[in-house]
């Protein structure tokens, strides 16, 4: 059992291994991919802020016109209240007043908070903004340091290469010049032998030996014509 679990554990470490060779052979296409999925994000981040500031808008209004209902009802309050025989009324009319402004201070601490909600969701646009900006610029400087990177590469593989050619010829020219040293030694060897075994050395030996004449020499042909004295 504990072999099986090792074997799981090392194809769960191959794999990832191989895993994270793909993600950094591709990282910048994953980086470039990330963005557009943050400017998406961001692009519907600011949807539903201005759909929350217009619900925000709408329940200002809205508090605005209970508010201006309120002032309206304290006025005709105030108006029974002065006749003095209107007390039943004034005090139907205060009702009113009473669940308007119970409203209305629920209404303000929705809006408060509403306005908080919106204040938070500006100041997170604005950071993913400032943060989505800063990789694009960024992305633009990774891009062309490996564009320099995959030239410097390619330099240093055709240097590489270049070398190893050259090492190469080297290496031809040593084998054909020892051909030709080897075949200049043949040539040699076979000569030597040639003269070991045919006439030409037993002449020489004759010669230097005194038995058989030497070449005739310049002196020689001009002893015909020189009459000897006496």
């Amino acid at each position: 059992m504990a072999i099986i679990e090792k074997l799981i554990t090392l194809v769960r470490g191959t794999a990832t291994e191989a895993g994270q060779a793909i993600v950094d052979r591709n990282a910048i296409t994953i980086l470039e991919q990330e963005i557009r999925d943050s400017n998406a994000a961001l692009d519907q981040s600011k949807i539903d802020l201005t759909k929350l500031m217009a619900e925000r808008k709408i329940a200002s209004d809205k508090l605005d016109a209970k508010k201006a209902k309120v002032a309206d009802f304290n006025a005709t309050i105030q108006k029974l209240v002065d006749k003095g025989d209107q007390q039943p009324l004034a005090l139907e009319v205060a009702g009113k007043v009473a669940a308007l402004e119970s409203e209305i201070a629920s209404d303000g601490t929705t809006i408060k908070g509403m306005d908080d909600n919106i204040e938070r969701l500006r100041g997170s646009i604005r950071q993913a903004e400032s943060t989505v900006e800063h990789l694009t610029r960024q992305i633009d400087t990774v891009k062309a340091t490996a564009s320099v990177q995959r030239a410097q590469e390619a330099i240093s593989s055709r240097t590489s290469g270049s070398n190893a050619k050259l090492r190469t010829a080297m290496d031809s020219l040593d084998r054909i010049q020892e051909q030709q040293r080897l075949k200049d030694a043949q040539l040699d060897a076979a000569k030597q032998l040639e003269e070991a075994s045919g006439d030409g050395d037993l002449q020489k030996r004759l010669q230097a030996a005194g038995v058989v004449p030497t070449d005739m020499a310049a002196a020689d042909v001009l002893a015909r014509f020189t009459k000897p004295v006496g």
